[in-house]
């Protein structure tokens, strides 16, 4: 291993500059974790460590990221609570949950969902254009996950800080 500027290269890689430390040498632990200030950053070009901004939000939903084509939106869904039955015919979604743990429901009709799934840390939920879809909350604590929506689906710079406002503005608009 080589130091320059007593700063380790990492040995993964080849090819680096000898300026650039590699932060993905040093466990998560040992990163200096300054919150990321969560707002709309559409639709420039972005990078974002996603499991540590997810973890951080405490808003029902917040658009992290706003494009033509696609929309990232982070979310909380609290103990008990749910997503919502929902269902959006000319756009798919994907979701990924960081934290906490819950029960999906899909299906082809409203009073049919007949896809169930309990879900937690690391799992995908892949619901395409038209699916009938809830994410309900089993666990004890928040679950965190990011939502990425082609094409986007709701306004640029959302942020709903609980489900009951979400609601609200689902209905007015």
């Amino acid at each position: 291993m080589y130091y320059y500027n007593n700063v380790p290269q990492c040995p993964y890689f080849g090819n680096l500059p000898a300026f650039q430390p590699n932060m993905d040498c040093y466990p998560k632990q040992a990163k200096a974790r300054l919150p990321i200030p969560l707002r709309d950053y559409g639709p420039n070009p972005f990078v974002v460590d996603i499991e540590a901004a997810t973890k951080q939000n405490a808003t029902f939903r917040t658009a992290l990221w706003t494009g033509k084509h696609l929309q990232l939106t982070l979310m909380s869904i609290n103990v008990g609570e749910d997503i919502g039955l929902e269902s959006h015919p000319n756009l798919d979604q994907f979701i990924r949950i960081e934290e906490g743990q819950g029960l999906v429901l899909m299906g082809d009709r409203k009073d049919r969902l007949d896809i169930q799934a309990h879900v937690s840390d690391d799992f995908i939920i892949i619901i395409p254009a038209g699916k009938w879809h809830n994410l309900v909350n089993t666990g004890i604590k928040p679950i965190k996950l990011y939502s990425i929506y082609a094409p986007p689906q709701h306004p640029y710079g959302t942020v709903q800080q609980t489900k009951q406002q979400a609601m609200a503005e689902e209905n007015h608009h």
